[in-house]
């Protein structure tokens, strides 16, 4: 969502409470994109096997950069998780993966399928203008995001707990960011990060 600011405006232990409150949010957007962006931190073979088997084409990677000891080059992570057994696919761990798919194809599963790592799903659109507030919509900045088992926009935190964002415009809009918040029975639960 570009170099966008993002407002922490919701946070729950239960997942797909998450899920719904933000796509309560999304639903006020006035332009919704046809992508949404997903990504996740696989840190158990079961993360991994749920993960594969809703997301079998995304590109899995090292979460840590690995060397291949003839060529020297980074390696890359070639098995297929649905097919391998837990003692090969143990010691790749662990994995993650940005993806990009359809609105509305896959997302429910890929709540059900987030594990104990951080992962994320973000929507991108265009806030209705707001002449109380004096705030524009801005396709390249607006969105929702759900950061499961975290709690900041970078993916660098863990948490307990799943935190959900509203995007806005790169130089921030708190006053937009409260009255989305207020959407949800909620208020603005922290600074605005970069988005």
């Amino acid at each position: 969502m570009g170099n966008s600011q993002a407002y922490p405006v919701f946070r729950t232990t239960d997942a797909v409470e998450a899920w719904t409150q933000a796509l309560r949010l999304n639903a006020l957007l006035e332009e919704h994109d046809d992508e949404v962006t997903l990504w996740a931190e696989l840190l158990t073979v079961e993360d991994a096997r749920r993960m594969a088997a809703v997301l079998p084409d995304a590109e899995y990677r090292y979460v840590r950069p690995r060397m291949d000891p003839v060529t020297q080059d980074f390696a890359k992570f070639s098995l297929v998780i649905t097919a391998a057994e837990d003692s090969a696919l143990e010691p790749e761990l662990p994995l993650s993966f940005l993806h990009y798919v359809p609105a509305g194809t896959v997302e429910d599963r890929f709540v059900r399928a987030v594990g104990k790592g951080m992962a994320s799903i973000g929507l991108q659109g265009r806030w209705p203008d707001d002449a109380e507030t004096e705030s524009y919509g801005s396709a390249t900045y607006d969105g929702v995001e759900v950061v499961f088992n975290g709690d900041d926009v970078d993916w660098s935190h863990p948490a307990e707990h799943h935190t959900v964002f509203v995007h806005v415009d790169k130089l921030g809009d708190l006053p937009r960011a409260e009255k989305l918040a207020a959407q949800l029975g909620s208020t603005v639960l922290g600074d605005a990060q970069r988005g």
